[in-house]
């Protein structure tokens, strides 16, 4: 029995795929507004988890101002 042979290289991602199929459709501009907007939801979601996973408690803070 015979092994199956070895790539000397491994497949691109998806990620990498999808990039190449943006570079040839958007215009560098559009692709750098998107990876911005991205980042930008990635970040909200981040901020979002943080609120979620922080305790609050209500009238602390008004208990400190007095």
């Amino acid at each position: 029995m015979q092994a199956a042979p070895v790539r000397a290289h491994a497949l691109p991602s998806v990620t990498t795929a999808l990039r190449a199929v943006e570079s040839l459709l958007l215009s560098s501009g559009q692709r750098t507004a998107r990876r911005n907007a991205w980042t930008a939801v990635l970040e909200d979601r981040r901020r979002a988890m943080d609120r979620v996973d922080s305790p609050y408690v209500p009238g602390t803070v008004a208990d400190h101002r007095s």
